[in-house]
């Protein structure tokens, strides 16, 4: 067996979520010695006891350092992870499904940002999964963790070498294709998101490449009354989960 790889990811949120969820997987806490205390740090400090998680004392220097002087609020963990971590398998949540199923297909998103935000929104509406492509996409990584606030751990996430033999296996699986763009004149509200959906999103600035267009079953607009021409990938995809939410609880 190789040696176990490890990541550090960071920030009060990210931490708390992962001590609670996945504390098996945690090697260490690391806590910034003369940061002040605080209930959000005192709950922290009682879930890795109660975890058997060793907990380290170690200076702001320390944290910016392994954090690339990211936004860490004076605590991090040291957590075992490979590759596989985040992935379940598509057959099986097809073959297991009960009622409407819903997806969300983030054709290459590149901002680590952009891509914790929609995890974020992904497990809020309790999507079944998030798929990515292998290529031409941010891996899921300490920023993503931390701005998912616990959606990057807790979310079904899987990559697959080839977004349109994937697309097609939704097809297949009675799975409806709904891509955003902005050149057409069906609006997201004109379409039913009742039955089972994959909202597909296109990369920053380059939208849905042409093949992925070709399969979708609608193209779909937001409706645009200001002078802005386009939402930020992230608020767009929190647009379209949250109308297939509504749409299902109707």
């Amino acid at each position: 067996m190789g040696k176990n790889r490890s990541e550090i990811i960071y920030g009060i949120h990210t931490v708390r979520h992962a001590l609670e969820q996945m504390p098996e997987n945690i090697l260490e806490l690391l806590v910034q010695k003369d940061k002040k205390s605080s209930r959000d740090f005192e709950n922290l400090l009682d879930l890795a006891k109660n975890a058997g998680v060793s907990i380290q004392q170690v200076t702001r220097d320390y944290l910016d350092k392994n954090t690339n002087s990211a936004l860490h609020q004076g605590v991090a963990v040291k957590r075992k992870t490979d590759k596989n971590e985040h992935q379940v398998d598509l057959d099986t949540i097809l073959e297991n499904r009960e009622g409407a199923l819903s997806f969300l297909v983030l054709e290459g998103i590149q901002d680590p940002h952009n891509l914790g935000a929609c995890l974020r929104t992904a497990n809020a509406v309790g999507v079944d999964a998030v798929i990515l492509p292998k290529d031409r996409s941010v891996a899921i990584n300490a920023t993503v963790s931390k701005v998912a606030s616990g959606g990057a751990e807790n979310t079904p996430v899987i990559t697959v070498s080839n977004i349109a033999r994937t697309l097609r296996k939704l097809q297949e699986a009675g799975v409806w294709l709904v891509g955003t763009a902005a050149d057409v004149e069906i609006s997201l509200y004109d379409v039913d998101l009742s039955v089972s959906t994959a909202i597909i999103m296109g990369s920053e600035g380059k939208g849905l490449r042409q093949n992925t267009r070709e399969h979708c079953d609608y193209l779909v607009k937001l409706p645009m009354h200001g002078v802005v021409e386009s939402l930020n990938v992230s608020v767009a995809t929190g647009v379209c989960l949250y109308e297939v939410l509504r749409q299902r609880q109707v």
